[in-house]
């Protein structure tokens, strides 16, 4: 099998008190990943992060993925440095546009979609220059720091990847970001079309690319099609595509394993499962036994 990292949501439904066991539990399994979400009136990134990087010993951690709109780039870089220095080489700083209805509710929409885009562009760059020590200077369009810089940088700074979707945001996160993260839905041939774009945006050849998925793993066709359903119906509306284009990791296990082979084949580094129906912890063991990467 193509080499790739396989990682799992901790869904943001879920109770934040189940954080840390959970972590634990998919750290023993094996998993390359977790990945923590920020999500307007669920759980805050950062703090999530924090309690998933305690609870373990080396799994990656992942946030995804911190709204921009929402995040002064000085104080985000702040919280990162932190976690990058008490757990090195752990952490990825995962940032987006936001949803802009969540966003409009906490008075922070953009005022168009060119000051959305230069507002993700400038908070990744001014992040990123923040976190390996340097003195910042901008007066962008959307932000302005002047003179910032942090006492305690870390050694090794995180990975800030893009969480965007449309093919502008694409080519954006090829030029500013050290990764891209394709939010659920998306199969092979997007990632075939999201690579393309992201290159023509410059991206150098270590621009690593995550892909976020639903999955549900299980012999029981209609049981699968149960836990799914509502995950597909809602996000086929939000793609503009009809629910049987909204690509999942699902079904016996050694169906599941040749969709994540497929989602690598085309360009994914790292699959993060987002798991639906009972046990997930058993699915996660049932899947990594079937790509012969459980330790």
């Amino acid at each position: 099998m193509t080499n790739v990292r396989i990682g799992v949501m901790y869904d943001r439904d879920w109770a934040p008190e189940g954080l840390p066991e959970f972590a634990r539990q998919a750290e023993a399994l094996g998993l390359d990943d977790l990945w923590v979400v920020e999500d307007l009136g669920w759980n805050g990134g950062v703090s999530a992060a924090a309690v998933a990087l305690g609870a373990t010993q080396h799994i990656r951690v992942g946030i995804g993925i911190a709204p921009a709109p929402l995040r002064s780039p000085a104080l985000l870089a702040m919280e990162l440095a932190t976690l990058a220095r008490v757990f090195p080489g752990r952490l990825v700083a995962g940032i987006g546009h936001g949803v802009q209805e969540w966003m409009a509710q906490v008075g922070a929409a953009a005022r168009s979609p060119l000051a959305l885009l230069a507002l993700l562009e400038e908070t990744i760059t001014s992040v990123r220059a923040l976190l390996r020590g340097e003195r910042v200077e901008v007066a962008g369009r959307e932000v302005r720091l002047d003179g910032v810089q942090l006492t305690h940088p870390p050694a090794e700074p995180p990975p800030v990847v893009a969480g965007v979707v449309r093919p502008r945001s694409l080519e954006l996160s090829g030029r500013v970001a050290d990764g891209t993260v394709i939010t659920e839905g998306h199969g092979p041939h997007d990632l075939e079309n999201a690579r393309a774009l992201i290159a023509k945006g410059g991206a150098a050849s270590d621009h690593t690319l995550t892909v976020f998925a639903f999955a549900c793993v299980g012999d029981d066709a209609d049981e699968v099609t149960r836990a799914l359903h509502a995950h597909i119906e809602g996000h086929a509306a939000w793609l503009g595509r009809p629910p049987h284009e909204v690509f999942t990791v699902s079904g016996p296990a050694a169906r599941a394993a040749g969709h994540i082979r497929e989602l690598a084949t085309a360009g994914a580094d790292t699959v993060v499962l987002r798991i639906a129906g009972p046990d997930p912890l058993r699915q996660l063991k049932a899947v990594l036994e079937a790509v012969g990467q459980r330790d």
